[in-house]
């Protein structure tokens, strides 16, 4: 009678009772990033065994950084973890509508995150001529942040899908076009994230360069374009359109892509430390 009644305290949000207690997705991903905390560590470690033991002539990390950009997406990044927490918090309370701008927002932050990375990249390759291949700080700082750049990429991915999934109706068999349409969303979502990482790297280069805004749209025009009629069709398929399937139940799914999230934010606040603030201490 005991054990009943503590089974039953147990929060499995809607999910199928497991011996553990804790809920298979939940399991599943934590045994996901448990592999991934090991990943990222063989890395880390790399990176600062050879930082410790530079070649002769070794490029010197602080004439190639800049703390400060690093510092400004880091703190973006930072600022998702919260936009992600508040999604989480929505679902559990049945508010879809609260949830929904919270993803975006979330997405809206990585999508800031990951130009600053692309913008550092090719800073780093073109001005500074640090490549992966010309020097082992290269290596090891294209490979480490790459590969943490590449895990905020399919995390923004999976925020869009689970965005999208929000809109799935009630009785899918009575909507026989919301299939095709979920699609369409999906990609219309990522063409504005896409459109508008590399819009903002290319005005960056044209006030670098002392040009105006007029300089901007005539050398980016498509890529203006492109953003604008994402931008409708993203408003035009999140128009409300009756009951949707996605409730408080699904709250498990959105928990555990709040895990990766987080854990992504972690990793990147470990990295910020061990590859960039050290240099300057």
């Amino acid at each position: 009678m005991s054990s009943t009644a503590a089974t039953a305290t147990i929060d499995h949000h809607h999910d199928p009772s497991t011996t553990t207690g804790i809920p298979n997705k939940k399991l599943l991903l934590w045994t996901f990033l448990a592999s991934d905390c090991m990943f990222f560590g063989c890395l880390i470690s790399t990176h600062l065994i050879y930082r410790l033991h530079p070649p002769p002539g070794a490029m010197h990390p602080r004439d190639i950084f800049s703390i400060e950009l690093t510092s400004f997406s880091t703190f973006i990044l930072l600022m998702s973890s919260l936009m992600m927490a508040l999604a989480v918090n929505a679902i559990q309370k049945g508010n879809i509508k609260s949830m929904r701008w919270s993803l975006l927002t979330t997405v809206f932050f990585g999508a800031i995150f990951l130009g600053c990375q692309v913008y550092e990249f090719e800073h780093f390759v073109y001005v500074k001529h640090l490549t992966i291949t010309n020097s082992i700080l290269g290596t090891t700082f294209f490979t480490l942040t790459g590969t943490h750049g590449t895990h905020v990429a399919i995390g923004v991915l999976w925020l869009i899908m689970m965005y999208v999934r929000s809109f799935q109706p009630a009785n899918p068999a009575a909507d026989r076009g919301w299939f095709w349409r979920s699609v369409l969303h999906v990609f219309a979502v990522c063409g504005l994230v896409l459109t508008a990482i590399f819009g903002v790297i290319g005005f960056v280069h044209v006030l670098q360069a002392g040009e105006g805004a007029g300089d901007f749209f005539s050398q980016h025009f498509f890529l203006v374009i492109g953003f604008a009629v994402s931008l409708a069709l993203s408003f035009f398929l999140a128009r409300p359109r009756g009951p949707v399937a996605f409730n408080e139940a699904n709250a498990i799914d959105v928990e555990s892509m709040g895990l990766y999230w987080h854990f992504v934010d972690i990793v990147w606040i470990v990295i910020f430390t061990a590859v960039y603030l050290l240099e300057y201490l």
